[in-house]
């Protein structure tokens, strides 16, 4: 039986690029009226659960200025999406603000855990991309970053070049190739790229399991953590698979001929979400902070650190600049992008499917 997933290439209405843009500092993106300060002398804590990763980088550029700011004080939770939401969901942590995949912030917005956000609080939300203003809805939080998914592999060892998804399925691949886990965030992108190369213009499930099944005996293994892509990459193991365009310095790190290929069908959007947690005594703080990571100084420093890819569209940087990071209009247009709901809806039951059919 056929199931639909929404699915398509991104229509944008995108800002152009201009060099003017609102505010570069919360004290110029907020009047005195509106901006949560603590009063002198007295310190708030902004409890906010994140990845961890580059964590030097975000507490000298992104959260000390603020804290600096707003006489604020940034306590942080660290861990991977599925543990962080699931201390949220049993009222086991006091966080203000979380950062969350949108396959796992659907989640969380299904639960019920995130507070609807005061978007006239948010005026750096009109420099954004229009796809990353509400990813999951008006009530809650933006998309401060878009990556995608694409291919990367070792032209020396991979025996072809690769230029599309269907590419995937060629047999100089076979025993070289490494594919995500149905349980990974990217694990549902793979079954909707199978159906597209069974040649369905909408998705079907019966197509795109049958066609992953194909792939099985050349898979060397379905990848949970990008750390186990990069090891296998590193090592020889493999030779190409999807993968996301922030850790393809990782792999040229290791294999500096790596090349990283957006498929002619299009590479799928990969956007971190930002979300206020129901009950949060500092609300107002943490759309400040929302804000203050959606402006152009944080945007551009980040993208130029190779940190995250810009979704302000006000900054404007060099092709060096860009190398690396999801960039630029005419990059996010082309980006696919899954019904996360409909993700979620379906997601046990291809779970339970992938383990009986794909992961033998």
């Amino acid at each position: 039986m056929k199931k639909i997933m929404v699915r398509g290439l991104l229509s944008l209405s995108v800002v152009g690029l201009a060099l003017t843009g609102c505010g570069t500092t919360p004290a110029k993106d907020q009047s005195p009226s509106t901006a949560t300060t603590a009063p002198k002398g007295e310190t708030k804590q902004l409890v906010i659960s994140t990845w961890g990763f580059s964590d030097d980088y975000f507490k000298k550029e992104v959260y000390a200025p603020f804290e600096k700011e707003h006489n604020v004080k940034i306590v942080l939770e660290i861990g991977n999406n599925s543990e962080r939401l699931n201390k949220v969901k049993q009222s086991n942590t006091s966080v203000d603000l979380i950062y969350l995949s949108d396959y796992y912030a659907q989640q969380g917005i299904e639960a019920g855990l995130f507070d609807k956000i005061d978007r006239s609080r948010i005026p750096n939300l009109k420099d954004i991309y229009d796809v990353a203003k509400a990813p999951l809805g008006e009530d809650y939080g933006p998309a401060y970053t878009i990556g995608r998914l694409g291919i990367a592999y070792n032209p020396k060892t991979a025996g072809k070049e690769i230029k599309s998804w269907s590419d995937l399925w060629s047999p100089e691949l076979s025993k070289k190739l490494t594919l995500p886990n149905i349980t990974s965030t990217t694990g549902p992108m793979i079954l909707d790229a199978a159906s597209l190369v069974a040649g369905s213009s909408a998705f079907n499930e019966d197509q795109a399991f049958a066609k992953v099944k194909e792939l099985n005996k050349g898979v060397v293994k379905y990848y949970g953590q990008t750390s186990e892509f990069v090891n296998m990459f590193a090592q020889g193991e493999i030779a190409a698979g999807p993968i996301m365009e922030m850790y393809v310095k990782d792999l040229k790190a290791a294999v500096p001929e790596t090349q990283f290929v957006a498929p002619q069908e299009g590479a799928y959007a990969v956007m971190n979400t930002v979300n206020v947690i129901k009950g949060s005594k500092n609300k107002q703080l943490a759309e400040d902070f929302i804000n203050w990571h959606l402006s152009k100084e944080v945007q551009e420093k980040s993208a130029k650190a190779k940190v995250d890819s810009p979704v302000n569209t006000t900054l404007q940087l060099s092709a060096e600049e860009a190398q690396g990071i999801t960039y630029g209009a005419d990059v996010v247009n082309k980006l696919r992008k899954l019904d996360m709901k409909f993700v979620n809806q379906h997601l046990k039951s291809w779970i339970d499917r992938w383990n009986k059919e794909v992961a033998q």
